[in-house]
């Protein structure tokens, strides 16, 4: 695809445990958090486990100036625990709770009181529809015998269902959040597959995070070392995924996450790792399809001009019928005068085919004279649409023009940064 008016976008995703009176450094930690969203200025931030609404107002006030447009999503007991920032404009917002989510009965787990859910805002980036999507699934807490295994998989099943019928209209879609699944789990892999969704980690030209995308590690304060059994170092479960349209083609950039402790800090921001992915978003005009339409057209064209033209003779022939009963319409006229030429009946006989070519020639003139105007307006459209593709491919061209180094020469039209 050639592309054209390309847009850099940041997303950038912490994920971190907020549950007040229970988590460590909780209110400490908000700060920290708060402090970093409005130092990196992401355009999106897109927030896990926030589970009093009081620390959620917390972050609204501390970012307000530059994260204006927020929500947060209320589900469960306890809360979903989901919530949004961003630069842009929030034109609408969705909610769905998971149908199956743990067991209220399992108090030390603790999944069924949050309510685990998947919530959607609708951003007007630039013009662009974004269908921006934060969720969080339930645990795995334990690789050998995990009896949340068929929760997640229906959850991941509603999430995919969600992911694709609401995602329709929308220019590009974004995903972010933990999914408490490996990269090759069947619920991640079912979750893709059905949605079309590109994981970050592996689309990235360059990563700059812990070993193989690591987002809970074994060196950060508050990981529990119990958690990661087999898995010495880490695994990767939290994501950031996307998804372009025919109108916008997403790559991305850049891809990093956190790295445990925080400078100048003896604890980190959250148990997980945050992530943060530059997105470039390209308006994209698809070359071939381009072309492929302007032939269509053009074929569609040529046949209109040719039906004109028989059209056109047509009438023509209409009005020399016309012209033609006309002038013999004279005849019986001028024989009514000599006298004894023949009967009246007989002229009558005459004059009414010469009245019926008149009237047909007429009738077939203004039919033909119709379809003449229904012909030429249809082929001005014609004309019109292959003229905008012409427009569109030779932009396309130019736009996706080599520069020295070989590479499409493409103008970026304004910085965007999301955060989750």
């Amino acid at each position: 695809k050639a592309a054209s008016q390309p847009d850099n976008s940041d997303y950038g995703f912490v994920f971190f445990r907020g549950i007040r009176f229970f988590s460590q450094l909780c209110t400490q930690r908000y700060e920290m958090i708060g402090k970093l969203l409005g130092r990196e200025q992401h355009d999106i931030a897109l927030l896990q486990e926030v589970w009093s609404e009081r620390d959620f107002l917390f972050l609204k006030r501390k970012l307000s100036s530059s994260h204006p447009y927020t929500h947060y999503f209320k589900s469960g007991v306890i809360g979903s625990g989901l919530a949004v920032f961003s630069k842009h404009r929030i034109q609408d917002a969705l909610l769905y709770q998971y149908s199956l989510n743990g067991y209220p009965y399992m108090l030390y787990h603790g999944d069924w009181f949050g309510g685990k859910a998947v919530g959607l805002v609708i951003v007007d980036i630039f013009g662009l529809k974004a269908h921006v999507y934060v969720t969080h699934l339930h645990a795995e807490y334990s690789r050998a015998q995990d009896e949340y295994l068929t929760h997640r998989i229906v959850q991941s099943w509603e999430l995919l269902q969600f992911v694709r019928h609401t995602s329709c209209g929308a220019d590009l879609v974004v995903l972010g959040g933990d999914l408490n699944m490996h990269p090759q789990d069947l619920g991640n892999r079912l979750l893709r597959s059905h949605t079309g969704l590109r994981d970050c980690y592996t689309e990235t030209d360059t990563f700059d995070g812990c070993e193989d995308g690591h987002t809970l590690i074994a060196d950060n304060h508050f990981t529990k070392k119990q958690d990661l059994v087999p898995f010495e170092t880490g695994i990767r479960i939290d994501y950031i995924l996307m998804k372009g349209s025919q109108r916008v083609s997403m790559k991305c950039e850049t891809l990093s996450t956190t790295k445990g402790p925080v400078a100048d800090k003896p604890f980190p921001y959250s148990d997980h790792e945050a992530l943060t992915a530059e997105l470039s978003l390209l308006r994209s005009e698809d070359t071939l399809a381009v072309s492929e339409q302007m032939d269509v057209v053009a074929e569609a064209r040529a046949v209109v001009k040719e039906g004109l033209c028989q059209t056109e003779a047509l009438r023509d022939k209409a009005m020399h019928l016309m012209f033609g009963g006309l002038l013999s319409l004279l005849l019986p006229l001028a024989l009514a005068f000599l006298p004894c030429f023949c009967s009246f009946s007989t002229l009558g006989l005459l004059g009414a085919v010469c009245m019926s070519l008149l009237l047909s020639g007429a009738l077939l003139y203004l039919l033909f004279t119709a379809h003449i105007k229904v012909l030429k307006e249809t082929e001005d459209q014609m004309m019109l649409t292959s003229n905008d593709l012409q427009t569109k491919l030779t932009g396309c061209r130019l736009s996706a023009s080599p520069s020295s180094d070989g590479s499409p020469d493409l103008q970026p039209l304004s910085p965007f940064k999301q955060e989750e």
